[in-house]
Protein backbone atom coordinates (compact mmCIF):
# COMPACT_ATOMS: atom_id res chain seq x y z
CA UNK A 1 0.00 0.00 0.00
CA UNK A 2 2.84 2.33 0.84
CA UNK A 3 4.39 1.68 -2.57
CA UNK A 4 1.13 2.65 -4.28
CA UNK A 5 0.97 5.86 -2.27
CA UNK A 6 4.58 6.65 -3.19
CA UNK A 7 3.67 6.12 -6.85
CA UNK A 8 0.75 8.57 -6.68
CA UNK A 9 2.83 11.06 -4.71
CA UNK A 10 5.47 10.99 -7.44
CA UNK A 11 2.83 11.18 -10.17
CA UNK A 12 1.22 14.14 -8.41
CA UNK A 13 4.52 15.97 -8.50
CA UNK A 14 4.54 15.65 -12.29
CA UNK A 15 0.83 16.28 -12.85
CA UNK A 16 0.85 19.41 -10.70
CA UNK A 17 4.31 20.51 -11.74
CA UNK A 18 5.36 23.69 -13.51
CA UNK A 19 4.23 22.54 -17.01
CA UNK A 20 0.65 21.89 -15.86
CA UNK A 21 0.42 25.11 -13.85
CA UNK A 22 1.84 27.03 -16.79
CA UNK A 23 -0.71 25.40 -19.12
CA UNK A 24 -3.57 26.27 -16.75
CA UNK A 25 -2.61 29.90 -16.28
CA UNK A 26 -1.40 30.26 -19.87
CA UNK A 27 -4.79 29.12 -21.17
CA UNK A 28 -6.42 31.82 -19.06
CA UNK A 29 -4.04 34.46 -20.41
CA UNK A 30 -4.58 33.26 -24.00
CA UNK A 31 -8.37 33.38 -23.63
CA UNK A 32 -8.21 36.77 -21.91
CA UNK A 33 -6.39 38.18 -24.93
CA UNK A 34 -8.71 36.52 -27.46
CA UNK A 35 -11.78 37.74 -25.57
CA UNK A 36 -10.36 41.26 -25.15
CA UNK A 37 -10.39 41.35 -21.34
CA UNK A 38 -14.04 40.28 -21.25
CA UNK A 39 -13.91 39.19 -17.60
CA UNK A 40 -13.08 42.75 -16.56
CA UNK A 41 -15.38 44.67 -18.89
CA UNK A 42 -18.48 42.54 -18.26
CA UNK A 43 -18.12 41.58 -14.58
CA UNK A 44 -20.87 43.92 -13.40
CA UNK A 45 -23.28 42.65 -16.05
CA UNK A 46 -22.32 39.05 -15.25
CA UNK A 47 -23.02 39.47 -11.52
CA UNK A 48 -26.39 41.03 -12.34
CA UNK A 49 -27.26 38.01 -14.53
CA UNK A 50 -26.26 35.63 -11.73
CA UNK A 51 -28.53 37.13 -9.11
CA UNK A 52 -31.63 38.03 -11.14
CA UNK A 53 -34.28 35.60 -12.43
CA UNK A 54 -33.63 34.38 -15.97
CA UNK A 55 -35.88 35.84 -18.66
CA UNK A 56 -38.67 33.75 -20.17
CA UNK A 57 -39.14 33.21 -23.89
CA UNK A 58 -41.19 35.71 -25.86
CA UNK A 59 -44.17 33.31 -25.76
CA UNK A 60 -43.96 33.11 -21.97
CA UNK A 61 -42.45 29.63 -21.93
CA UNK A 62 -39.18 28.59 -20.33
CA UNK A 63 -35.87 28.10 -22.07
CA UNK A 64 -34.23 24.70 -22.40
CA UNK A 65 -32.53 23.55 -19.23
CA UNK A 66 -33.04 21.97 -15.82
CA UNK A 67 -32.24 24.75 -13.33
CA UNK A 68 -31.97 28.54 -13.22
CA UNK A 69 -28.77 30.53 -13.82
CA UNK A 70 -28.52 30.99 -10.06
CA UNK A 71 -29.15 27.30 -9.41
CA UNK A 72 -26.43 26.24 -11.85
CA UNK A 73 -24.01 28.74 -10.30
CA UNK A 74 -24.79 27.53 -6.78
CA UNK A 75 -24.33 23.91 -7.83
CA UNK A 76 -20.92 24.77 -9.27
CA UNK A 77 -20.00 26.86 -6.22
CA UNK A 78 -21.15 24.08 -3.91
CA UNK A 79 -18.38 21.92 -5.39
CA UNK A 80 -15.89 24.78 -5.70
CA UNK A 81 -16.14 26.45 -2.29
CA UNK A 82 -14.69 23.74 -0.09
CA UNK A 83 -11.74 22.87 2.10
CA UNK A 84 -9.44 24.69 -0.33
CA UNK A 85 -10.87 28.03 0.82
CA UNK A 86 -9.85 27.34 4.42
CA UNK A 87 -7.16 24.66 4.52
CA UNK A 88 -5.75 25.21 1.01
CA UNK A 89 -5.15 28.92 1.48
CA UNK A 90 -3.40 28.26 4.80
CA UNK A 91 -1.16 25.67 3.15
CA UNK A 92 -0.23 28.16 0.43
CA UNK A 93 0.64 30.90 2.94
CA UNK A 94 2.74 28.54 5.09
CA UNK A 95 4.65 26.98 2.18
CA UNK A 96 4.86 29.96 -0.15
CA UNK A 97 4.57 32.93 2.18
CA UNK A 98 2.10 35.84 2.18
CA UNK A 99 2.93 36.61 -1.46
CA UNK A 100 1.15 33.41 -2.48
CA UNK A 101 -2.14 35.23 -1.84
CA UNK A 102 -1.31 37.72 -4.61
CA UNK A 103 -0.66 34.91 -7.10
CA UNK A 104 -3.95 33.29 -6.10
CA UNK A 105 -5.61 36.56 -7.13
CA UNK A 106 -3.79 36.61 -10.47
CA UNK A 107 -4.73 33.00 -11.13
CA UNK A 108 -8.38 33.81 -10.44
CA UNK A 109 -8.47 36.92 -12.64
CA UNK A 110 -7.20 34.99 -15.66
CA UNK A 111 -9.12 31.90 -14.59
CA UNK A 112 -12.36 33.85 -15.02
CA UNK A 113 -11.76 33.83 -18.77
CA UNK A 114 -11.15 30.07 -18.63
CA UNK A 115 -14.36 29.48 -16.65
CA UNK A 116 -16.25 31.68 -19.14
CA UNK A 117 -15.01 29.65 -22.12
CA UNK A 118 -15.94 26.40 -20.36
CA UNK A 119 -19.47 27.73 -19.83
CA UNK A 120 -19.92 28.76 -23.47
CA UNK A 121 -18.86 25.37 -24.77
CA UNK A 122 -20.82 23.44 -22.13
CA UNK A 123 -24.14 25.02 -23.15
CA UNK A 124 -23.43 25.06 -26.89
CA UNK A 125 -22.60 21.36 -27.10
CA UNK A 126 -24.94 19.99 -24.41
CA UNK A 127 -27.43 17.21 -25.22
CA UNK A 128 -30.84 16.17 -23.90
CA UNK A 129 -31.12 12.67 -22.44
CA UNK A 130 -34.11 10.32 -22.58
CA UNK A 131 -35.59 11.92 -19.44
CA UNK A 132 -35.49 15.37 -20.98
CA UNK A 133 -32.57 16.44 -18.76
CA UNK A 134 -29.47 18.25 -19.96
CA UNK A 135 -26.06 16.62 -20.10
CA UNK A 136 -22.96 18.59 -20.92
CA UNK A 137 -19.40 19.39 -20.00
CA UNK A 138 -15.95 18.71 -21.40
CA UNK A 139 -16.74 15.15 -22.49
CA UNK A 140 -19.47 16.50 -24.77
CA UNK A 141 -17.64 19.49 -26.23
CA UNK A 142 -14.53 17.39 -26.73
CA UNK A 143 -16.51 14.77 -28.66
CA UNK A 144 -18.96 17.03 -30.50
CA UNK A 145 -16.70 20.04 -30.96
CA UNK A 146 -13.31 18.46 -31.52
CA UNK A 147 -14.47 15.07 -32.72
CA UNK A 148 -12.09 13.32 -30.30
CA UNK A 149 -14.16 10.63 -28.62
CA UNK A 150 -11.15 8.95 -27.02
CA UNK A 151 -10.10 12.19 -25.35
CA UNK A 152 -13.63 12.71 -24.05
CA UNK A 153 -13.63 9.20 -22.59
CA UNK A 154 -10.34 9.91 -20.81
CA UNK A 155 -11.79 13.03 -19.23
CA UNK A 156 -14.89 11.15 -18.05
CA UNK A 157 -12.80 8.33 -16.54
CA UNK A 158 -10.62 10.80 -14.65
CA UNK A 159 -13.75 12.67 -13.53
CA UNK A 160 -15.38 9.56 -12.06
CA UNK A 161 -12.22 8.52 -10.23
CA UNK A 162 -11.60 12.02 -8.88
CA UNK A 163 -15.19 12.29 -7.60
CA UNK A 164 -14.73 9.42 -5.15
CA UNK A 165 -11.69 11.10 -3.68
CA UNK A 166 -11.65 14.88 -3.79
CA UNK A 167 -15.45 14.94 -4.10
CA UNK A 168 -16.62 12.56 -1.40
CA UNK A 169 -14.26 10.69 0.92
CA UNK A 170 -11.72 13.42 1.63
CA UNK A 171 -14.51 15.94 2.20
CA UNK A 172 -16.43 13.67 4.59
CA UNK A 173 -13.18 12.99 6.42
CA UNK A 174 -12.68 16.74 6.90
CA UNK A 175 -16.21 17.09 8.29
CA UNK A 176 -15.83 14.13 10.66
CA UNK A 177 -12.45 15.32 11.96
CA UNK A 178 -13.66 18.89 12.47
CA UNK A 179 -16.75 17.77 14.39
CA UNK A 180 -14.72 15.32 16.47
CA UNK A 181 -12.22 18.06 17.40
CA UNK A 182 -14.97 20.53 18.35
CA UNK A 183 -17.62 18.30 19.91
CA UNK A 184 -15.80 14.97 20.62
CA UNK A 185 -18.38 13.11 18.51
CA UNK A 186 -17.13 9.80 17.11
CA UNK A 187 -16.32 9.99 13.43
CA UNK A 188 -18.55 7.01 12.58
CA UNK A 189 -21.58 8.83 14.01
CA UNK A 190 -20.85 11.83 11.80
CA UNK A 191 -20.40 9.40 8.92
CA UNK A 192 -23.86 7.88 9.35
CA UNK A 193 -25.57 11.28 9.56
CA UNK A 194 -23.62 12.68 6.63
CA UNK A 195 -24.27 9.60 4.50
CA UNK A 196 -28.02 9.73 5.13
CA UNK A 197 -28.28 13.44 4.31
CA UNK A 198 -26.14 13.01 1.22
CA UNK A 199 -28.24 10.10 -0.03
CA UNK A 200 -31.51 11.95 0.49
CA UNK A 201 -30.31 14.92 -1.56
CA UNK A 202 -28.56 13.18 -4.45
CA UNK A 203 -31.43 10.78 -5.12
CA UNK A 204 -33.33 13.79 -6.47
CA UNK A 205 -30.67 14.52 -9.10
CA UNK A 206 -29.63 17.97 -10.31
CA UNK A 207 -32.86 19.70 -9.29
CA UNK A 208 -32.54 18.48 -5.70
CA UNK A 209 -28.81 19.24 -5.55
CA UNK A 210 -29.42 22.69 -7.01
CA UNK A 211 -32.24 23.40 -4.56
CA UNK A 212 -30.17 22.45 -1.51
CA UNK A 213 -27.05 24.19 -2.85
CA UNK A 214 -29.04 27.37 -3.48
CA UNK A 215 -30.00 27.35 0.20
CA UNK A 216 -26.67 26.30 1.74
CA UNK A 217 -24.05 28.04 -0.40
CA UNK A 218 -25.18 31.68 0.02
CA UNK A 219 -25.66 31.27 3.77
CA UNK A 220 -22.33 29.57 4.39
CA UNK A 221 -20.35 31.86 2.12
CA UNK A 222 -21.90 35.08 3.44
CA UNK A 223 -21.52 33.87 7.04
CA UNK A 224 -17.84 33.05 6.58
CA UNK A 225 -17.09 36.30 4.74
CA UNK A 226 -18.92 38.39 7.35
CA UNK A 227 -16.99 36.62 10.11
CA UNK A 228 -13.72 37.39 8.34
CA UNK A 229 -14.71 41.02 7.79
CA UNK A 230 -15.47 41.36 11.51
CA UNK A 231 -12.00 40.02 12.30
CA UNK A 232 -10.44 42.49 9.88
CA UNK A 233 -12.51 45.40 11.26
CA UNK A 234 -11.46 44.58 14.83
CA UNK A 235 -7.77 44.69 13.83
CA UNK A 236 -7.93 47.38 11.16
CA UNK A 237 -4.47 48.65 12.08
CA UNK A 238 -3.03 45.37 10.77
CA UNK A 239 -4.83 45.44 7.43
CA UNK A 240 -2.63 47.76 5.37
CA UNK A 241 0.67 46.30 6.66
CA UNK A 242 -0.69 42.85 5.72
CA UNK A 243 -1.67 43.98 2.22
CA UNK A 244 1.73 45.61 1.78
CA UNK A 245 3.45 42.38 2.86
CA UNK A 246 1.34 40.34 0.40
CA UNK A 247 2.29 42.63 -2.49
CA UNK A 248 6.00 42.93 -1.69
CA UNK A 249 6.46 39.25 -0.86
CA UNK A 250 4.75 38.30 -4.13
CA UNK A 251 7.83 39.55 -6.00
CA UNK A 252 10.57 38.72 -3.50
CA UNK A 253 9.53 35.61 -1.58
CA UNK A 254 11.51 36.80 1.42
CA UNK A 255 8.83 36.47 4.12
CA UNK A 256 8.82 32.66 4.32
CA UNK A 257 10.28 31.15 1.15
CA UNK A 258 13.71 32.67 1.73
CA UNK A 259 13.72 34.62 -1.49
CA UNK A 260 12.50 31.66 -3.56
CA UNK A 261 10.10 33.57 -5.80
CA UNK A 262 9.28 30.44 -7.77
CA UNK A 263 7.99 28.76 -4.61
CA UNK A 264 5.70 31.70 -3.86
CA UNK A 265 4.25 31.68 -7.36
CA UNK A 266 3.90 27.90 -7.51
CA UNK A 267 1.93 27.61 -4.28
CA UNK A 268 -0.20 30.64 -5.06
CA UNK A 269 -1.11 29.33 -8.50
CA UNK A 270 -1.58 25.72 -7.39
CA UNK A 271 -3.87 26.56 -4.47
CA UNK A 272 -5.75 29.12 -6.52
CA UNK A 273 -6.53 26.52 -9.18
CA UNK A 274 -7.37 23.91 -6.52
CA UNK A 275 -9.88 26.30 -4.98
CA UNK A 276 -11.67 27.81 -7.99
CA UNK A 277 -11.20 24.82 -10.38
CA UNK A 278 -10.90 27.08 -13.44
CA UNK A 279 -9.67 24.87 -16.26
CA UNK A 280 -10.34 21.61 -14.43
CA UNK A 281 -13.51 20.94 -16.43
CA UNK A 282 -15.80 20.27 -13.46
CA UNK A 283 -17.90 23.45 -13.28
CA UNK A 284 -19.10 23.38 -16.93
CA UNK A 285 -20.93 20.12 -16.16
CA UNK A 286 -23.21 22.16 -13.88
CA UNK A 287 -23.36 25.11 -16.29
CA UNK A 288 -24.78 22.82 -19.00
CA UNK A 289 -27.93 22.28 -16.91
CA UNK A 290 -28.91 25.97 -16.86
CA UNK A 291 -32.05 27.41 -18.45
CA UNK A 292 -30.71 30.06 -20.78
CA UNK A 293 -31.40 31.79 -24.07
CA UNK A 294 -27.76 31.84 -25.16
CA UNK A 295 -24.54 30.01 -24.19
CA UNK A 296 -22.81 33.30 -23.41
CA UNK A 297 -25.36 34.39 -20.82
CA UNK A 298 -24.77 31.30 -18.68
CA UNK A 299 -21.02 31.50 -19.32
CA UNK A 300 -20.96 34.99 -17.85
CA UNK A 301 -22.77 33.65 -14.78
CA UNK A 302 -20.29 30.76 -14.52
CA UNK A 303 -17.42 33.23 -14.70
CA UNK A 304 -18.59 34.93 -11.52
CA UNK A 305 -18.01 31.69 -9.63
CA UNK A 306 -14.25 32.12 -9.86
CA UNK A 307 -14.55 35.73 -8.71
CA UNK A 308 -16.72 34.82 -5.72
CA UNK A 309 -14.65 31.78 -4.74
CA UNK A 310 -11.14 33.21 -4.90
CA UNK A 311 -11.31 37.01 -5.02
CA UNK A 312 -13.91 37.09 -2.21
CA UNK A 313 -13.84 33.96 -0.03
CA UNK A 314 -10.18 32.92 -0.35
CA UNK A 315 -9.09 36.53 0.10
CA UNK A 316 -10.80 36.66 3.49
CA UNK A 317 -8.84 33.62 4.66
CA UNK A 318 -5.54 34.82 3.21
CA UNK A 319 -5.74 38.37 4.55
CA UNK A 320 -6.74 37.23 8.05
CA UNK A 321 -3.87 34.70 8.11
CA UNK A 322 -1.32 37.33 7.11
CA UNK A 323 -2.75 39.82 9.61
CA UNK A 324 -2.54 37.18 12.36
CA UNK A 325 1.09 36.40 11.57
CA UNK A 326 0.94 32.86 12.96
CA UNK A 327 1.86 31.11 9.71
CA UNK A 328 5.43 30.49 10.90
CA UNK A 329 4.55 28.71 14.16
CA UNK A 330 4.46 25.18 12.74
CA UNK A 331 0.71 24.87 12.16
CA UNK A 332 -0.84 24.59 8.71
CA UNK A 333 -4.13 23.82 6.96
CA UNK A 334 -7.46 24.18 8.73
CA UNK A 335 -5.76 24.07 12.14
CA UNK A 336 -3.85 27.27 11.37
CA UNK A 337 -6.95 29.07 10.08
CA UNK A 338 -8.92 27.99 13.16
CA UNK A 339 -6.16 29.12 15.51
CA UNK A 340 -5.84 32.49 13.80
CA UNK A 341 -9.57 33.22 13.83
CA UNK A 342 -9.80 32.06 17.47
CA UNK A 343 -7.04 34.39 18.60
CA UNK A 344 -8.24 37.40 16.61
CA UNK A 345 -11.92 36.90 17.43
CA UNK A 346 -12.00 35.13 20.83
CA UNK A 347 -15.05 33.04 21.60
CA UNK A 348 -16.60 32.70 18.14
CA UNK A 349 -13.69 32.93 15.69
CA UNK A 350 -12.90 29.22 15.84
CA UNK A 351 -16.57 28.31 15.45
CA UNK A 352 -16.78 30.37 12.26
CA UNK A 353 -14.02 28.29 10.73
CA UNK A 354 -15.36 24.97 12.06
CA UNK A 355 -18.89 25.49 10.76
CA UNK A 356 -17.53 26.98 7.54
CA UNK A 357 -15.39 23.90 7.00
CA UNK A 358 -18.29 21.53 7.72
CA UNK A 359 -20.75 23.19 5.35
CA UNK A 360 -18.13 23.93 2.69
CA UNK A 361 -17.13 20.25 2.65
CA UNK A 362 -20.73 18.98 2.67
CA UNK A 363 -21.70 21.19 -0.26
CA UNK A 364 -18.65 19.93 -2.15
CA UNK A 365 -19.88 16.36 -1.64
CA UNK A 366 -23.21 17.26 -3.26
CA UNK A 367 -21.74 19.15 -6.21
CA UNK A 368 -19.13 16.54 -7.04
CA UNK A 369 -21.72 13.77 -6.98
CA UNK A 370 -23.43 15.48 -9.92
CA UNK A 371 -20.12 15.87 -11.76
CA UNK A 372 -19.13 12.23 -11.27
CA UNK A 373 -22.61 10.99 -12.14
CA UNK A 374 -22.59 12.84 -15.46
CA UNK A 375 -19.14 11.45 -16.27
CA UNK A 376 -20.32 7.94 -15.41
CA UNK A 377 -23.45 8.38 -17.54
CA UNK A 378 -21.31 9.45 -20.48
CA UNK A 379 -19.23 6.29 -20.13
CA UNK A 380 -21.86 3.60 -19.52
CA UNK A 381 -25.26 5.22 -20.13
CA UNK A 382 -28.12 6.09 -17.80
CA UNK A 383 -28.12 2.59 -16.35
CA UNK A 384 -24.97 3.54 -14.49
CA UNK A 385 -26.63 6.34 -12.49
CA UNK A 386 -28.00 4.27 -9.58
CA UNK A 387 -24.86 2.11 -9.13
CA UNK A 388 -22.73 5.24 -9.22
CA UNK A 389 -24.86 6.97 -6.58
CA UNK A 390 -24.72 3.91 -4.32
CA UNK A 391 -20.92 3.70 -4.56
CA UNK A 392 -20.62 7.45 -4.07
CA UNK A 393 -22.74 7.42 -0.90
CA UNK A 394 -20.70 4.47 0.40
CA UNK A 395 -17.48 6.40 -0.21
CA UNK A 396 -18.86 9.25 1.92
CA UNK A 397 -19.23 6.87 4.86
CA UNK A 398 -15.85 5.25 4.21
CA UNK A 399 -14.13 8.62 4.24
CA UNK A 400 -15.18 9.33 7.82
CA UNK A 401 -13.60 6.20 9.30
CA UNK A 402 -10.59 5.38 7.12
CA UNK A 403 -7.11 6.85 6.78
CA UNK A 404 -7.07 8.79 3.53
CA UNK A 405 -3.42 9.47 2.73
CA UNK A 406 -3.56 7.21 -0.35
CA UNK A 407 -6.95 8.57 -1.44
CA UNK A 408 -5.68 12.16 -1.16
CA UNK A 409 -2.65 11.35 -3.31
CA UNK A 410 -4.61 9.41 -5.93
CA UNK A 411 -7.49 11.88 -6.23
CA UNK A 412 -5.02 14.75 -6.54
CA UNK A 413 -3.54 13.01 -9.59
CA UNK A 414 -6.91 12.24 -11.21
CA UNK A 415 -8.13 15.77 -10.50
CA UNK A 416 -5.10 17.14 -12.33
CA UNK A 417 -5.44 14.71 -15.22
CA UNK A 418 -8.99 15.98 -15.83
CA UNK A 419 -7.52 19.32 -16.78
CA UNK A 420 -5.38 18.06 -19.68
CA UNK A 421 -8.18 17.08 -22.13
CA UNK A 422 -10.22 20.08 -21.05
CA UNK A 423 -7.45 22.63 -21.62
CA UNK A 424 -6.64 21.16 -25.02
CA UNK A 425 -10.30 21.56 -26.00
CA UNK A 426 -10.49 25.13 -24.67
CA UNK A 427 -7.51 26.22 -26.75
CA UNK A 428 -8.59 24.45 -29.93
CA UNK A 429 -12.22 25.59 -29.60
CA UNK A 430 -11.39 29.15 -28.59
CA UNK A 431 -12.57 30.36 -32.00
CA UNK A 432 -16.04 28.97 -31.24
CA UNK A 433 -16.03 30.83 -27.93
CA UNK A 434 -15.12 34.10 -29.63
CA UNK A 435 -17.78 33.60 -32.33
CA UNK A 436 -20.51 32.89 -29.75
CA UNK A 437 -19.42 35.95 -27.75
CA UNK A 438 -19.70 38.24 -30.77
CA UNK A 439 -23.10 36.73 -31.62
CA UNK A 440 -24.50 37.34 -28.12
CA UNK A 441 -23.44 40.97 -27.83
CA UNK A 442 -24.52 41.71 -31.39
CA UNK A 443 -27.99 40.32 -30.63
CA UNK A 444 -28.14 42.44 -27.48
CA UNK A 445 -27.13 45.49 -29.50
CA UNK A 446 -29.93 44.93 -32.00
CA UNK A 447 -32.49 44.12 -29.31
CA UNK A 448 -32.91 40.49 -30.32
CA UNK A 449 -31.82 39.45 -26.83
CA UNK A 450 -32.44 41.28 -23.52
Amino acid sequence: MEAIKDFFDAAGGYVWGVPMLTFLVGTGVFLTIRLRLLQFTTLGFALKQAFTPHAKRADGGDHEGDVSHFGALMTALSATIGTGNIAGVATAVVAGGPGAVFWMWMTALFGMATKYAEGVLAVKYRVTNSKGEMSGGPMYYIERGLGKKWLAVLFAIFGVLASFGIGSSVQSNSVAQAIHASFSIDTWITGVVLTVFTGLVILGGIRSISRVSSAIVPIMAVGYVLGGLIVIAMHLDLLFPALELILTDAFTGEAVAGGALGTVIRYGVARGVFSNEAGMGSAPIAAAAAKTDHPVRQALVSMTGTFLDTIIVCSITGIVLVMGGMYTNGQTGAALTTMTFSQMLPGVGGWIVTFGLVFFAYSTILGWCYYGEKCATYLVGEGGVLPYRMIYVASVMAGTVLSLDLVWSASDVFNGLMALPNLIALVLLSGVVVKETHDFFEKRRTGELP
